[in-house]
């Protein structure tokens, strides 16, 4: 099979086979990493985003005064009054705008560099060994690598390669998982969990619910981990590293190097999520906005492609993945419902919200349409 992929502009429309250019660089098993490489200098056309294309540079007054809210978790399980008060930073937050940071989450700095570390080292080893765990299984490989999960489904490929590991409920064994960044993703993954519980508990008080509350309904129970590698772009004004979407899980816990990228839709703006280093990012996903019946909000938000790179990134993305994992239902919380906010969404399972996430791909619209009332 011929493996050159078609670049822009290089043939017309009529005679390009799309379905052909996505076999093609699927089945190279290279990835995007895997074009850099090999010297090509402009992005293949399957990259090519219309959108990006035509966008013009926004300089709306509101964005450009709007920061993501940066919230200092010290101290909050010792001093109620503090406590008290980020509560409210939180409950601001995931009400207006979905989006926070956070510092002094009690992961050291030197497991959040090993993390990005390990991440690289993983993407940058030889093809050939990555090639061992390439896979779309996504319904039983606990580890698996490849390039944009909604290859085949998606309208546009995105600038991205990932490796991906399902470590809660029940992780892989330690030698199913990568020898370059094994050590770091367990232990990286166990101390983000823990991170979960907390910000579970802030999320169910600012709420006003029982701290325990959205832990015994299930929202930490999974644990998906995406170490995402965005190379250098030849043509990074065409594409994109990752297309608007929302998150399909309760909540996600970002981990970005410095070169950031990162945008977050607000007010019909993309705002740029500056990189902190140590801080977390983190985002409310669509089955916390499903429960919360629309009260904590799940946005929209993409990552440039750069001419320089590799950006490098490790989503922790809390749900459930395998479809054994997923049977429980679930709805708008009964205790925020009343005559006056009647239930938006119907209930439904993991399975099915991610089943339906996937089958759609990162096209634009956000999976919650499907499941409203």
């Amino acid at each position: 099979m011929n493996t050159e992929l078609t670049g822009a502009g290089s043939i017309q429309e009529s005679d390009y086979d799309r379905k052909y250019e996505l076999k093609v660089f699927d089945e190279s098993k290279a990835g995007v990493k895997g074009l850099l490489d090999s010297g090509l200098t402009k992005i293949p056309k399957i990259f090519v985003n219309e959108h990006r294309k035509l966008e013009e540079t926004s300089t709306a007054a509101a964005a450009e005064s709007f920061e993501i809210p940066i919230i200092d978790l010290k101290g909050i399980a010792e001093d109620e009054s503090l406590r008290r008060e980020v509560i409210g930073k939180v409950r601001d937050a995931s009400e207006n705008c979905g989006f926070f940071q956070v510092v002094n989450h009690g992961i050291p700095i030197s497991t959040l560099d090993g993390m990005i570390d390990g991440i690289r080292r993983f993407h940058e080893q030889d093809a050939e060994v990555k090639k061992e765990i390439y896979s779309r299984d996504y319904s039983s490989r606990k580890v698996l690598y490849n390039s944009n999960f909604d290859l085949y489904q998606a309208p546009v490929t995105n600038w991205r390669d990932t490796l991906c590991c399902i470590m809660a409920p029940s992780p892989p064994a330690p030698q199913e998982l990568p020898a370059v960044c094994r050590d770091i993703i367990i232990e990286y993954s166990n101390k983000v969990m823990e991170l979960g519980q907390v910000l579970l508990q802030l999320l169910s008080e600012s709420l006003g619910l029982d701290p325990n509350y959205l832990r015994d309904f299930g929202c930490a129970k999974g644990l998906c981990m995406f170490g995402h590698y965005y190379p250098a772009c030849p043509e990074p004004d065409l594409t994109l590293g990752t297309s608007s979407h929302t998150d399909s899980g309760f909540f996600t816990v970002l981990l970005q190097d410095q070169l950031g990228g990162l945008q977050v839709l607000y007010q019909n703006q993309w705002i740029d999520v500056t990189p902190i280093h140590g801080a977390l990012v983190v985002n409310l996903a669509d089955l916390i906005q499903l429960i919360t019946n629309d009260r904590f909000i799940s946005v929209h938000h993409r990552v440039l492609a750069k001419a320089v790179g590799p950006r490098i990134s490790m989503a922790c993305f809390f749900r459930t993945q395998l479809p054994t994992e997923s049977t429980a239902v679930y709805g708008p919380i009964k205790e925020l419902l009343s005559e006056e906010n009647p239930p938006l969404y119907r209930e439904t399972t993991v399975k099915d919200f991610v089943s339906h996430y996937y089958s759609k791909g990162l096209n634009g619209v956000s999976a919650l349409e499907h499941f409203k009332l």
